[in-house]
């Protein structure tokens, strides 16, 4: 009995942080999909709630409302994935991951650009930061999706004294130098520097580690947009770690599915993404200098000369290697979790 009361709290809890316009969009597209009744789907809604951790937007996202329970339970849910976190993640280690003067100043190694600190700048290391180049880029210490970044044009400031300042007071953690990418990441899409996800673990023990690539996917940037983020319009694919080729189909944050990329009419299947091994390899590199976040999705850059890590994220995406275009057999990633971490129930 105590279970059963358990279970009705934990469903008390869900609904109190619906929002229900989201969720009648949820159930919307799930009857559109399925031609189920939305009462039927309401109350599977929360039977995979309370089983499998699955947030509404998962239950969509997955197709879970047409899918059994052997295939539901093979899944990264939401609240899965923030059991996994909390389980191999400290979070006093993650304040490097959350603030980018942290980040860059820690993985400076990896980064494969310049940057300076905007609290430590000063005019005239500023000045020597603009020799040569024609923009940079301004970040905010703290943010996500790529909210607050700009491009910045030296040409677009009176002076180099203007721009300074513009940067100093505007609320800017770092000014990074505007990388260049590969070739055939340009022909992708041009106007973002588009990137690898890298999701990594770390297993063993202290002094021991392991470090694991569980997934990659390429993000690339769409509707002119100079960023790669889904939150942007952006999309992405699943890419093979040993051929560099992508997969599978594009996939939007609007649950869209792409076969070519909708501004330049790649054929996003079969093509080629340079330097994927070596990406992997330094993203493995990199999650060894912080084993204090065993879960990490990086974010990398592939350049001319090979991969530039761009960032580093203490959340990895759990959608991104499990959309039903991507896992035709219904199987989920929380086996690969579950064997690589002894006690992840």
């Amino acid at each position: 009995m105590p279970k059963f009361f358990s279970k009705l709290g934990y469903i008390s809890r869900v609904l109190s942080g619906v929002r229900l316009e989201e969720l009648n969009k949820s159930l919307e597209k799930a009857k559109e999909r399925s031609g189920k009744s939305k009462a039927r789907l309401f109350c599977d809604m929360l039977w995979c709630s309370v089983r499998y951790g699955a947030g509404y937007h998962d239950y969509v996202m997955f197709g879970f409302y047409d899918m059994n329970g052997k295939h539901r339970d093979t899944y990264v849910t939401r609240l899965r994935n923030k059991r996994l976190i909390t389980m191999v993640n400290n979070p006093e280690t993650a304040e490097i991951f959350d603030h980018k003067a942290q980040f860059d100043s820690r993985f400076r190694d990896y980064l494969g650009r310049e940057f300076l600190v905007v609290e430590d700048m000063t005019e005239e290391s500023f000045g020597a930061f603009l020799e040569g180049k024609e923009a940079v880029f301004a970040k905010p210490d703290v943010g996500e999706s790529g909210k607050g970044i700009q491009r910045l044009k030296k040409a677009d400031f009176k002076s180099i004294e203007d721009m300074f300042h513009y940067i100093k007071n505007g609320g800017y953690g770092v000014v990074e130098q505007e990388l260049r990418q590969h070739e055939d990441m340009n022909t992708l899409y041009p106007y973002a520097i588009n990137t690898l996800r890298i999701v990594t673990l770390l297993t063993g023990q202290p002094g021991s580690w392991t470090p694991h690539c569980i997934y990659a996917v390429v993000k690339a940037g769409a509707g002119g947009k100079f960023v790669d983020n889904l939150e942007n319009g952006g999309l992405f694919c699943p890419v093979d770690r040993e051929t560099g080729k992508i997969t599978g189909v594009g996939h939007t944050s609007a649950l869209t599915t792409l076969e070519k990329h909708p501004d330049t009419g790649i054929p996003l299947i079969g093509y080629q993404i340079p330097y994927v091994k070596e990406a992997i390899e330094l993203c493995k590199k990199a999650a060894l200098e912080e084993p204090g976040m065993r879960f990490v999705g990086w974010d990398c850059a592939i350049t001319p000369n090979g991969p530039a890590i761009i960032e580093g994220n203490d959340y990895p995406g759990y959608d991104f290697w499990q959309q039903p275009e991507h896992t035709p057999d219904r199987i989920g990633l929380w086996h690969v979790y579950k064997e690589l971490i002894p006690g992840l129930k």
